[in-house]
Formats: structure tokens, sequence, C-alpha cells
């Protein structure tokens, strides 16, 4: 089977390098899949759970947000910050989580502002990444 390399690189060091069979992931554009021999494309990405498929496998990596680049034999993945299930601790990812689901619910419950439209905006954010973070920790700790 064809492959594809894959390098997710966050502002601190290569978080991930190899070759794989297919990555999904979530743009700003929506969910997409790349696979060997992609058209080009550049895209945004969401705070997710990246999911990269090697030998009928499937890997997580949280991925906070940034680009990515496409080519026919390389996808390269700048991101804000990107953590393998390894490196993330489940209990600090769940307090952030509830951190930002209480934020989220104080400002709602709050008179709309265009300060409290752009906290409300950080907030989701926040919450996006913590999602990500849980999501992808978990497949590394069955039953956390």
């Amino acid at each position: 089977m064809a492959t594809i390399k894959l390098e997710i690189v966050s502002p601190d060091r290569v978080v991930y390098a190899a070759d794989i069979d297919m990555l999904i992931a979530r743009s700003t554009g929506g969910e997409i899949g790349i696979l060997p021999k992609h058209i080009p494309l550049v895209t945004g990405l969401e705070p997710h759970a990246m999911k990269i498929h090697v030998d009928a496998k499937e890997q997580l990596i949280a991925v906070a947000g940034g680009f990515m680049e496409v080519t026919p034999d390389k996808i390269t993945v700048l991101a804000t910050a990107a953590e393998e299930p390894i490196d993330i601790d489940i209990n600090r990812a769940q307090r952030a989580y509830d951190r930002a689901q209480e934020r989220l619910q104080l400002l709602r419950e709050s008179p709309d502002t265009q300060d409290g439209i752009i906290d409300e905006q950080r907030v989701i954010l926040a919450l996006k990444r913590a999602e990500a973070r849980l999501q992808t920790a978990k497949t590394a700790k069955p039953g956390a």
C-alpha cells in the first residue's frame, strides 16, 4: 500500500514524523481525509484530535490549531501546540475542560457585550483544545 509522509511540528519540537496510510483532520472548512497522492492543499486547522492511520491502526494526536500543507507525497502540519497521548496529563486536561465549561456557562448567563462575545470565542477554543486533549489521552489510557 502507498504511504504519505506526515510531519507534525509545534513551535518547540517535531511532535510526529513517519510514513502513514491516511490522515483525518478537522480543517477550518470541515473534516478532511488525506491519502497518498492527494492534490496540493493549504488549510487552517481547528483544535481537535487528529487521526493517523498506519498499518490498519489508528493513533490520535491532539492539535490545538494551526495550518496544514499537503502535497502528493507529504503532509506538513504546523501546529500551535500538538501532543501525543503519552504526553498528556489527563487530570490536568479534565480540569481545563471543567474550567472552560464553567466559564462558558457564566458568559452565556451574562448580558451580551462586544467583550463578552470575544471572551466566549476564547472560551470555546479552550474547550475544544481540552476536548481534543482528553480524547487523545483516553486512547493511551483506556477506561480513563
